[in-house]
C-alpha cells in the first residue's frame, strides 16, 4: 500500500486563511485529546486497559472498529491511488472492504478465544514461554515499522497545515504529535481509545461526505462527467479505466504478479494487523464481536466509495500530472482536493471550514490509528513478556497495567526516535512490511490455531518465525528496499528478489512450514510416548 506520507503542498492555502484553519484545528483537536485522557480507566484493572471491560456493542464496536481499520493509507493512500491510476486504484478501494469479509470469517472463533493478546490466543492451543515470545516478535515487527510510517505522515501533515517545510520541522512535528499519542494511550488505556476512534469515525464520515456532495454539485451531479472529466486528467484517458496502470513500469508478468499480490496483502494482512485483530476482543460475545464487523463492513464500504469519487474528482480537477509533480506517491491529493473545491488558495469561512474538517479528520486518523498499534504493541510486551514470560503468571493486575503503561511509553519513544530519523525518506518499504508481515504470519497461525485441531506448538514457532524471516528477508531483497528511484536506499543493490510484494512466496511458504512443523511436532510427542507405553 502506498506509505501513510503527505508531503507538504507549497500554495495549498495563502497565510490569512492558513491562521484561521489552525486556530479551528486546534479548538478541534485540544478538547478530543482531553476528553480522550479523562475517560481513561478509573481502576488499574487489566480489562479495563485492555478491552474497555469488553463492553461495546455492534453500533458502537462499529465505529470503533472502522476507527481502527481506516489508517491513514486508506484515507490518503487510496484517494491518491484512485486518482493517479484510475482502474487500479478502484480496485485497491475494493480490496479495503473485501479484507473485513476475512475477520467476519475470524470474528466468531477469534473472539471465543480471546485473551488480550494474540499470545493468548495461541497459548490456548499450546501453551509456555516459547509460543508468547514468538507471538510479541511477529506483534511488535507489525506493529513498530506501522507506527513509524503513521508519525512520519503526521509530521509532514502538520507542517503542511502550518505552511512551514524543512526536515527540522517535520522531526519537531513528529516529536509534539508523538508526546500527545503517548500520553493519551499512558493515561487513557483502550477506554480512552475507544472515545478518540468513535469522534475520529464520526468526523472522517463527516468530512468525506462533505467533501463528496461539494464535488458532486461541481459536475452536476452526474458521475457519468465525473469519470469522463478524470480519464482527461490522468492524462491517459484510454487507460484510465483499464488496469495495469499501477505497475506500469513493471515488466512481463512481473507486474501482473505484483498487481495480484498486493491485492492479496491488502485483503488478508489488513484485517490481521494486531490491532484491528484485537480490537474484537472489546465485545462482550463472539455474537457482538460478529455483528460488529457486519455493521463495519457497510461503514467501511461508504467511505470507500466517497474514497472513490474523491479519487476521480482530484483526477478531473487538478490533474493526475500535478498530483504527481507535487507528491509523487500521490498521498497529499485529498488536501489539494479539498483546497481545490474550497476555493484555492484566498477561501472564504465556507472554504476555511471544510479545510478545517478535511484536516481534523486526517490528523485525529493518524493520532488514533497510532494510539491504537501502541496499545497492542505494549500489549504484547506487558502481559506476553513481563506478566507470563518473566514473571510467569506470577504478578498483580495493577503492576501489569504498570507494565502496559510504561511499554506504551516505551514504545511511543521508540516509534518517535525512528520517525525522526527516517523523516525525509520514503518508507513505503515499512507500510509494506507492516501489512507483510501479518499475512504471511499472523493469517497462518491464526488459520492454523481456531481450525486445524492437529496444529502443534512445533507448527505454531515454524509458522511465526518461518513467516517472519521470509517476509523481512524477501522484502529487503525486493526493488521496494533498494535498486529502484522510489526505493528506501535507491542507490544500494539488494534487489535479487523482483516483485514488490512478497506475499504470493511469504504467505505459502509460512503455511507449509506450519503443516510440516506440526507433523514433525506429532513425531517428535510420539517418540517421547513410545518408552512410556512400553
Amino acid at each position: 500500500m502506498n506509505a501513510d506520507i503527505l508531503p507538504a503542498a507549497p500554495g495549498l492555502l495563502d497565510t490569512d486563511t492558513r491562521a484561521l484553519v489552525l486556530a479551528g484545528f486546534l479548538a478541534f483537536i485540544v478538547p478530543i485529546l482531553f476528553i480522550c485522557v479523562l475517560s481513561g480507566p478509573e481502576r488499574d484493572r487489566v480489562n479495563d486497559f485492555y478491552t474497555a471491560s469488553r463492553r461495546l456493542r455492534p453500533v458502537r464496536g462499529a465505529l470503533v472498529l472502522s476507527g481502527v481499520y481506516l489508517s491513514a493509507a486508506t484515507v490518503l493512500g487510496t484517494t491518491g491511488s484512485v486518482a493517479v491510476f484510475g482502474y487500479d486504484g478502484l480496485f485497491i478501494a475494493l480490496c479495503t472492504v473485501l479484507s473485513l469479509g476475512v475477520l467476519l470469517l475470524l470474528a466468531t472463533p477469534l473472539r471465543e478465544r480471546a485473551g488480550y493478546t494474540l499470545g493468548d490466543t495461541f497459548a490456548l492451543r499450546t501453551p509456555g514461554p516459547a509460543v508468547r515470545i514468538a507471538a510479541a516478535v511477529v506483534t511488535l515487527s507489525a506493529c513498530v515499522p506501522y507506527l513509524v510510517v503513521q508519525l512520519s505522515g503526521a509530521g509532514v501533515t502538520t507542517t503542511a497545515l502550518l505552511g512551514l517545510s524543512g526536515p527540522g520541522a517535520e522531526q519537531t512535528a513528529v516529536v509534539m504529535i508523538g508526546l500527545l499519542v503517548v500520553c493519551a494511550t499512558v493515561f487513557g488505556g483502550m477506554r480512552g481509545t475507544v472515545v478518540i476512534q468513535v469522534i475520529k469515525t464520526v468526523v472522517l464520515l463527516g468530512a468525506a461526505l462533505a467533501v463528496t456532495a461539494v464535488l458532486l454539485h461541481r459536475f452536476h451531479w452526474s458521475t457519468d462527467s465525473l469519470v469522463d472529466a478524470a480519464g482527461r486528467g490522468s492524462g491517459r484517458p484510454a487507460g484510465y479505466m483499464q488496469p495495469g496502470l499501477r505497475f506500469a513500469g513493471s515488466t512481463g508478468a512481473v507486474g501482473t504478479l505484483d498487481f495480484i499480490g498486493l491485492m492479496i496483502t491488502i485483503v488478508l494482512g489488513v484485517a490481521c494487523l494486531p490491532h484491528v485483530a484485537l480490537q474484537l476482543n472489546t465485545a462482550p460475545d463472539a455474537a457482538t464481536a460478529r455483528r460488529t464487523v457486519r455493521h463495519t463492513i457497510g461503514i467501511v464500504g461508504a467511505f470507500c466509495l466517497t474514497t472513490a469519487l474523491m479519487g476521480m474528482a482530484a483526477a478531473a480537477l487538478i490533474g493526475a500530472p500535478a498530483i504527481m509533480a507535487a507528491d509523487p506517491g500521490g498521498n497529499s491529493t485529498l488536501l489539494l482536493l479539498t483546497s481545490e473545491l474550497a476555493g484555492g488558495p484566498s477561501t472564504d469561512a465556507d472554504g476555511a471550514f471544510l479545510v478545517v474538517l478535511v484536516s481534523s479528520a486526517v490528523f485525529l486518523t493518524t493520532l488514533a490509528v497510532v494510539a491504537s498499534v501502541t496499545l497492542a504493541a505494549a500489549g504484547a510486551i506487558a502481559h506476553d513478556l513481563y506478566t507470563h514470560v518473566l514473571r510467569r503468571g506470577r504478578t498483580t493486575e495493577g503492576r501489569e497495567v504498570a507494565a502496559a503503561r510504561l511499554a506504551s511509553a516505551g514504545i511511543g519513544v521508540l516509534s518517535i526516535g525512528l520517525a525522526v530519523w527516517v523523516q525525509g525518506w520514503n518508507v513505503l518499504f515499512l507500510s509494506a512490511l507492516s501489512l507483510a508481515v501479518a499475512a504471511s504470519c499472523l493469517l497462518p497461525a491464526l488459520v492454523y490455531s481456531l481450525f486445524w485441531s492437529g496444529y502443534t506448538r512445533t507448527g505454531l514457532l515454524w509458522t511465526l518465525y518461518g513467516g517472519l524471516f521470509g517476509a523481512i528477508g524477501l522484502q529487503i531483497s525486493g526493488p521496494v528496499f533498494s535498486g529502484s528511484p522510489m526505493a528506501l536506499f535507491p542507490d544500494w543493490h539488494l534487489n535479487w528478489f523482483p516483485l514488490q510484494t512478497v506475499v504470493l512466496v511469504s504467505m505459502p511458504a509460512a503455511f507449509l512450514l506450519g503443516a510440516v512443523g506440526s507433523l514433525v511436532g506429532k513425531r517428535r510427542m510420539r517418540a517421547v510416548a513410545a518408552p512410556a507405553g512400553v
